[in-house]
Order: structure tokens, then C-alpha cells, then sequence
């Protein structure tokens, strides 16, 4: 699981994100950046946890938060996730694995008795100079926007 911690400089990162643009740490310098791994677009829980945010969009950003959801999934894949659920934010599709190991989010897992290596469902505050604030493990997918805020 991720070693990172708040306090520690977050890992800069450019991927792509639905659309096939380019996405950087750099984009969000001098905004807070809620950035959520999620397993897997289109599941029950990351479907649960990603609305979630999306209905506090908002608020989020009177707190003058952005958001970023990340998950190994291809462009076309978040791309009709978020056109299905009209995500406000961006998802990046990270199938090279380049910024989830960054964030050490890639790991061994347990689903129903069968072991395999996936993401951990984690989510990472980041403040605008790029410093993590906090990092949630224990993510409540119907209530995580208050898990944040």
C-alpha cells in the first residue's frame, strides 16, 4: 500500500484523462486537487464513490477544491463512464500504471477468497503547492465527499 503520508510532496504525474489530453499535477498548482483511485469505472462502489463527489461537486469547489478520479481503465471506458453519470471533473485513464505507482496505490487484494493485485480504493487531498494534506484508505463510497470536506 501507498507509503505516502501527509506532509509529503505529492508525486508529479501526467497521464491522460477521458478525452485523450494531457493531465498534470502542474494543471492544479495554486488549487487544491481531490485526487480518487478507484478500482474499476462502472462498478457498484466506484459508480457509488465517483457520484458522490459529483453531487458535491459544488461545494467542493466553494472550498476551492478540483477533482480528479484515476483508475487503469481505457479512454473509452472513463469516457462513457463519465458521460453516463455527467461527471463535472475528469478521470484518468491510467493504463500504463504510471501514476497509481506513483501513488502506490497498485497492490495485492482479496475479492471473495481469490487473491490478484489491483488498485486500493484511495483517495489523496492535495493543497496548492502540491503537498499531500491527507489520505483517506478507508474510503465510505456513499459518503466520501464528507469523508474530504
Amino acid at each position: 500500500m501507498t507509503n505516502l503520508k501527509a506532509g509529503d510532496k505529492a508525486p508529479n504525474f501526467s497521464t491522460f484523462n477521458q478525452d485523450g489530453k494531457t493531465v498534470s499535477l502542474s494543471d492544479f498548482k495554486g488549487k487544491k486537487l481531490v485526487l480518487f483511485f478507484y478500482p474499476k469505472a462502472s462498478t457498484p462502489g466506484c459508480t457509488a464513490e465517483a457520484c458522490n463527489l459529483s453531487d458535491n461537486y459544488q461545494k467542493f469547489k466553494d472550498n476551492g477544491y478540483a477533482i480528479l478520479g484515476a483508475s487503469a481503465d481505457s479512454q473509452k471506458r472513463q469516457a462513457s463512464f463519465k458521460e453516463k453519470y455527467g461527471f463535472p471533473y475528469d478521470l484518468l485513464a491510467d493504463e500504463d500504471l504510471s501514476v497509481i505507482n506513483a501513488f502506490g496505490v497498485w497492490g495485492p487484494k482479496k475479492f471473495m477468497g481469490k487473491e490478484y493485485d489491483g488498485i486500493h480504493r484511495t483517495t489523496f487531498v492535495i493543497d496548492e503547492n502540491g503537498v499531500i494534506e491527507s489520505v483517506i484508505d478507508k474510503v465510505k463510497t456513499k459518503e466520501h465527499a464528507s469523508q474530504i470536506l
